[in-house]
């Protein structure tokens, strides 16, 4: 059974973006080779077997994107709805500090920009959550209750 990878509209542009840049790297990779291809023994040529590795990893992350790609359901941006889903961004409060998050699909996540899977511990505890219902947010350092004041 294939895995479906639920992406929204921004994730899948930046994936095809990346795809582009990779497949354009693929001449630039194997001019690479050739010239240490070149230069002869490739037992011990390190040039060569950098090279190698580079193409390897490239053409392997070109298989994954390609295969996102063909299993990607995209997210559709939740209109008026009053509980956190896939897609939601949800505004919290707690004693002055604000967070903001955009709940999102494993393959999308990136806590550093606000994009939190829906599989984490963060996404889990807020999904099914209304406007005005509080959450509790454990982190290595703490643990704080925030208020959900605004879905979008």
């Amino acid at each position: 059974m294939k895995k479906l990878y639920r992406l929204t509209r921004t994730g899948v542009e930046e994936l095809e973006a990346e795809l582009h840049l990779l497949i354009e790297k693929r001449s630039t990779i194997a001019d690479a080779i050739k010239s240490a291809r070149e230069q002869g023994d490739l037992a011990e040529n390190a040039e060569y077997q950098t090279a190698r590795e580079e193409q390897e990893r490239n053409e392997s992350r070109i298989s994954e994107i390609e295969n996102i790609l063909q299993n990607v359901e995209i997210i559709k941006k939740p209109k008026g709805d009053t509980k956190v889903q896939l897609g939601s961004h949800v505004k919290l409060k707690s004693d002055g500090k604000t967070k903001e998050f955009q709940v999102v699909g494993t393959v999308e996540a990136d806590p550093l920009s606000g994009k939190i899977s829906d599989e984490s511990p963060i996404g889990q505890v807020l999904l099914g959550k209304k406007v005005g219902d509080s959450v509790e947010l454990v982190t290595a350092s703490d643990t704080t209750v925030f208020k959900v004041v605004d879905i979008g």
